[in-house]
């Protein structure tokens, strides 16, 4: 009986210092999640004080919507075309300035300023740079005589703009947390490789990766996440055109929020990019257990 009293007494201490935090969490995070969850089943339009329960109407709706299908593409085609890059050219830079030479803080500086750069503000430069008429691309596309390109007045260069920017802002941060997995490895594994006569790219495959690997997952991870729920770089460069085709769901999200006042189908929206979320990050954490070593 003692040490049932002393077991709940811990728990209570627990809970107490961690209070604190766990308030706003549940405050700010689970109540309003809650809350949007039935608001998804109801027909409020933002404005009134009054709505209507209608069920499974709004998720029915969506999946009838071209517009949502094509924002549920563009999403996925996004994320593919940002994470695995982003990734790759990270590991591939962290390879490059992993050790200590004269003038590597400085690129590793000038590589990592896009991320702690407000979005917002790097996608007006990058406006600015693919301008269809006066932009630096088009003047340099005519310096080698290619002609000039509307980027953002057609679909798969307006995405490919926007791809752009997001893997170059990403890719610093990126490139930081593979350094510092790779400083932590230990060099006598190298050392012991060069003994056996491996070659840089066995070495690369059969000890770099497997031991990066960890980070590797942690940043899939999280770049799926940033990809899925990326909007400021839309916001500015595509608005979601031409025509939707850069429209992804969080995007889509706004524009029945804010723009058609239809909160329903909005939150619905909502819960849809949350399971897309939840599914991707745990089906990457199956396959991270085929593949991590810890």
């Amino acid at each position: 009986m003692l040490s049932v009293n002393n077991k709940m007494r811990q728990y209570w201490q627990l809970f107490f210092f961690l209070s604190p935090l766990l308030l706003p969490l549940l405050l700010f995070w689970v109540l309003p999640f809650i809350c949007s969850i039935y608001i998804s089943f109801t027909d409020w339009d933002y404005i009134s004080p009054t709505y209507d329960w209608v069920g499974m109407d709004n998720y029915r709706y969506m999946l009838d919507d071209s517009q949502f299908l094509q924002a549920l593409n563009n999403t996925l085609v996004f994320s593919l075309a940002v994470v695995i890059p982003t990734v790759a050219i990270g590991l591939g830079f962290a390879l490059l300035l992993q050790k200590r030479f004269a003038g590597s803080s400085f690129f590793r500086a000038i590589i990592f300023s896009p991320w702690i750069t407000p979005t917002v503000a790097v996608s007006i430069v990058w406006s600015w740079v693919f301008d269809s008429k006066h932009g630096l691309a088009n003047e340099l596309l005519g310096l080698i005589g290619v002609p000039s390109v509307s980027w953002f007045e057609h679909g798969n260069t307006a995405m490919f703009v926007v791809v752009l920017v997001t893997i170059w802002q990403a890719v610093g941060w990126t490139m930081l947390f593979f350094i510092s997995a790779l400083n932590k490895i230990p060099s006598s594994i190298y050392e012991a490789s060069l003994i056996d006569g491996c070659s840089a790219w066995t070495r690369f495959l059969k000890i770099t990766l497997p031991l990066v690997s960890p980070t590797t997952f942690f940043l899939l991870i999280v770049n799926i996440i940033n990809a899925i729920q990326a909007f400021d770089q839309f916001q500015i460069l595509t608005q979601g055109g031409p025509g939707g085709e850069t429209r992804t769901l969080l995007y889509w999200f706004y524009q029945l929020a804010f723009q058609q006042y239809d909160m329903g189908s909005a939150t619905a929206t909502a819960v849809i990019i949350f399971l897309i979320t939840a599914l991707l990050t745990s089906l990457n954490v199956w396959i991270g257990k085929r593949w991590v070593y810890y």
